[in-house]
């Protein structure tokens, strides 16, 4: 945020280009928010960043699965719960890692908008986002600590976070430590009302004017998408030479989810008595649906000057693990395998994934005043994952037994579905830009990237499992056998390739630099995770599983034409930047199902473009007043048709995209001045507001369009030297406003076909609404201290 101050507008330094630099003089759309900006606007994770920065759109799903992440539009997917980092490259430091981090003891975040290939190890199909930590400071030894103590409306609860910060040399200019650790309370707004009792013994869906009969068969969960995170790192720096920096950097993030932020409120039939009672913050689910997130990353990165140019080697290994339930029994409903027939039918899904990823990348920076600089890189990726899903049906097998005298051993634990599926993808690239100075004026630079990727896959599934008990004898004793054997049906693809890159910047003043961009962007294709079909299973067989050419996605490419230009005015009290882009997507990654079991599944069709402008400006009024502004138009829609990308319907050329507004604004004041004695008081007022977003494409397949809103946040901050105290409140106004959707309209209504002979009225609660967060109103301390 800009800093009131006689010189103008404060430098920010950014290395997004590989050199140090200011954010003036980087030729490309790249907006940076330091330290100063993230405390001022409250902002605490990735989902409040997008508000800031034009071009990127975030659509804030709560913690329980990461927000999908879309620039300039690129997107195809429902704007349901699905997360994809697959459009940008997120890193920690200099190590890709695709987390949703809580933003402590971070120095910057930079997001470059447009592909980077050609200057990033991770290949981007849509730009990159850079967490910058703090450094490790080797020649003074400072602390932090820091509270927050809030109130949401909505909520029975309070909320806390508090952390603290330290950072001592070890050996004087030569060994340094640095260690921070946070720890975050978020209580939750949405209430679970109507969670079953007894799965398989209550009523999912009683007689909503009897009191007492709802009261029996059902229970309330309050607050029941609250969050508990816990983060920490630690990091070592060591320069035994002046030419030599290596720190060694453990970070860990365990977040404990209760659920979904979803509501199912004007989200029911109305044919059905829950639709009159439920509320605004209430879930309908049948069962809580918490996730528990493990993240950690062991980093070493060292830098070594050469002389004639400077080797970043930058090695990470990160691992990823998540446990949680969620409320299945819709999809079961709809397939009319007879479970409606069970008047207590519920059903939940237990589902584990891990995530292994080791990456190394070099760097060769040239180094001098020549007017020919140059970088060129190597990056190895490799990703192994795994995952398991399971199914169960509580007491129907004994429903089953009791209504139709079937035979057959019983599962004892209720197990009704298994799928699993095992992922190896390994990523190698070459890349490298070289940069010409013409003139004084002119810079032009030519940039490649030449990518390889193998993927393995290994999936099975089996289904129903409702019988799979078996006896074996064991010296005359008979024993029941509930063993499951999978045999997983592996597959493959590769891929190899080229991307190119080419920049032209002028200075036509001291003060005004105008570019011009084309560049290619990339994502790798990948696999499903959904359980193979049985190649041998006879067609009366019914199979929740992907055929072979639903189990892999290919790459998908992008063409950005950009035109930009960054200007400072009056003694720079003034910046100003625009930029035009045009952005062309081929073989686009797109949202589909499989044939048998409607899996949602990624498969490959079409074209689209996305064209719009970006605006970001930055001012001081006074001594007193400052303000920051952003603003962009983002048009992107299919540019072909695409026949059988619904179940039932084609999309058309100019079909409109979804996921993103066309509009977005954001703008930020600050007025500071100082009171009693010499203190700094920081009033501070942002506003971020968005136009309506569609939730699939063109509205097709029962879509529709979540209105624009905006929302206010305000804070007042008391500081001196050490320590600073503020009382904000987020959402000022309460704005009770759509984030995003999960599933679509036609999920609204009875799940049993109406020829199906059933004494069962089901609600489909797929479908419903993601929040935003309430009125928030908190007071935050910090205090540092230096030695």
């Amino acid at each position: 945020m800009a800093q009131s101050a006689d010189i103008g507008i404060e430098t920010i330094e950014v290395t997004a280009t590989r050199r140090a630099g200011s954010l003036q003089e980087a030729p490309l759309n790249i907006t940076a928010l330091t330290s100063d900006t993230l405390a001022e606007q409250n902002i605490a994770d990735l989902d409040d960043v997008a508000r800031w920065v034009p071009g990127l759109t975030i659509t804030d799903q709560g913690g329980r699965n990461d927000s999908p992440i879309i620039v300039r539009g690129l997107n195809t997917n429902s704007s349901g719960p699905s997360s994809d980092g697959g459009t940008v490259s997120t890193y920690v430091g200099e190590i890709p890692l695709f987390i949703n981090m809580r933003l402590n003891d971070i120095d910057r975040v930079e997001v470059l908008i447009g592909p980077q290939g050609t200057l990033y190890g991770a290949g981007t199909l849509g730009g990159a986002i850079r967490y910058l930590p703090k450094k490790v400071e080797l020649d003074v030894t400072s602390g932090e600590v820091y509270g927050d103590v809030s109130s949401m409306n909505e909520s029975d609860s309070i909320g806390a976070e508090a952390g603290f910060v330290f950072n001592t040399p070890l050996i004087d200019d030569v060994l340094g430590v640095r260690m921070s650790l946070n720890k975050l309370h978020d209580p939750g707004f949405v209430d679970y009302n109507y969670l079953v009792r007894e799965g398989g013994g209550s009523i999912a869906d009683p007689d909503w004017q009897d009191a007492s009969n709802v009261d029996s068969n059902l229970r309330s969960k309050k607050d029941a998408n609250g969050e508990d995170t816990l983060s920490g790192k630690i990091a070592l720096r060591w320069t035994p030479t002046e030419d030599i920096d290596a720190t060694l950097t453990y970070f860990y993030q365990k977040q404990e989810v209760e659920g979904r932020s979803i509501v199912h409120y004007n989200a029911l039939a109305e044919s059905n008595g829950l639709s009159e009672v439920i509320g605004k913050y209430e879930s309908a689910y049948r069962y809580v649906e918490p996730r528990e997130k493990e993240d950690d990353l062991l980093s070493l990165e060292l830098t070594v000057d050469l002389g004639f140019a400077e080797l970043v080697s930058a090695t990470g290994k990160s691992s990823f693990e998540a446990l949680g339930q969620r409320d299945q029994t819709d999809l079961l409903i709809r397939l009319a395998y007879s479970y409606e027939e069970f008047p207590a039918f519920s059903s939940f899904t237990r589902e584990i994934d891990n995530r292994d990823v080791f990456t190394q990348e070099l760097r060769l920076v040239s180094k001098g005043d020549s007017a020919l600089t140059w970088i060129v890189g190597g990056f190895y990726n490799k990703i192994e994952s795994d995952g398991e899903s399971r199914e169960f049906t509580p007491k129907y097998d004994e429903f089953a037994v009791n209504v139709w005298e079937t035979g057959g051993n019983l599962r004892p634990d209720s197990l009704e579905y298994i799928s699993v599926d095992e992922t190896t993808t390994t990523e190698k690239a070459l890349y490298g830009e070289v940069s010409y100075a013409v003139t004084e004026q002119l810079d032009i630079t030519l940039g490649a990237r030449f990518y390889q990727y193998d993927l393995e896959t290994a999936s099975d599934v089996d289904f129903p499992l409702l019988y799979t008990s078996i006896l074996t004898e064991d010296d005359g004793d008979f024993r029941q056998s509930n063993e499951i054997i999978l045999d997983l049906l592996e597959n493959s693809a590769d891929d190899s390739g080229s991307l190119f890159k080419f920049n032209a910047s002028y200075q036509f003043s001291r003060d005004v630099m105008g570019y011009v961009t084309v560049s290619e962007g990339f994502r790798i294709g990948g696999a499903n995770g959904i359980g193979a079909c049985d190649p041998d299973a006879s067609e009366d067989v019914q199979q929740v599983c992907a055929l072979p050419n639903e189990r892999i996605y290919d790459a998908d490419t992008t063409t950005n034409y950009e035109l930009g230009f960054k200007s400072t005015w009056l003694k720079n009290k003034l910046h100003f930047n625009a930029a035009l882009f045009n952005v062309d997507w081929d073989d686009a990654q797109v949202s589909g199902s499989t044939e048998n079991g409607q899996q949602p599944i990624l498969v490959n069709a079409g074209k689209a473009n996305s064209k719009g402008a970006e605006v970001m400006a930055r001012a001081i009024f006074s001594d007193e007043l400052s303000a920051y502004a952003t603003y962009a138009f983002t048009k992107a829609e299919l540019t072909e048709d695409v026949t059988d990308l619904f179940e039932d319907s084609d999309a058309f050329d100019g079909d409109r995209l979804p996921g993103t507004p066309e509009h977005q604004f954001s703008l930020g004041l600050k007025y500071s001045t100082e009171v009693m004695g010499g203190k700094l008081l920081d009033v501070i007022y942002g506003i971020t507001a968005q136009s309506d977003v569609y939730s699939t494409i063109g509205l097709h397949e029962s879509g529709e369009a979540l209105a624009g809103y905006a929302l206010s946040n305000v804070s007042a901050s008391l500081s001196d030297e050490d320590w600073s105290v503020t009382l904000y409140i987020d959402n000022l106004f309460d704005k009770y406003a759509y984030s995003s959707v999960r599933t679509d309209l036609g999920d609204i209504g009875q799940a049993v076909s109406p020829d199906i002979n059933s004494n069962r009225v089901d609600i489909m609660r797929n479908y419903g609404h993601f929040l935003e967060r309430p009125r928030t109103i908190g007071l935050k301390f910090n205090y540092q201290f230096g030695m």
